[in-house]
């Protein structure tokens, strides 16, 4: 069962509104822009938390995010295509 919702009214620019109407599918425009909206505050809920972080360990390097990027992709090339580990 779906989450209830309710009607509102926003404005943006029309080329933004009719790029999103274009892309919405058959779920419509109402979910897309509800989507979007949902990424933006996971993103800003992100940029808190990182701002706490930073404010209590300082900020990351650039040397840190390299070497957290490459151990990403290092993990992900140890993945099974099933997503199983192989090793």
């Amino acid at each position: 069962m779906s989450e209830p919702t309710q009607k509102y009214s926003i404005t943006m620019p029309p080329d933004i509104a009719e790029a999103a109407r274009a892309r919405s599918g058959p779920s419509g425009l109402s979910a897309y822009v509800a989507a979007a909206v949902a990424c933006q505050i996971e993103r800003d809920n992100l940029n808190e938390l990182i701002t706490v972080a930073e404010a209590e360990h300082g900020p990351i390097t650039d040397e840190e995010v390299q070497a957290l990027r490459n151990q990403l992709q290092q993990a992900r090339g140890q993945q099974a295509p099933d997503g199983a580990n192989t090793a």
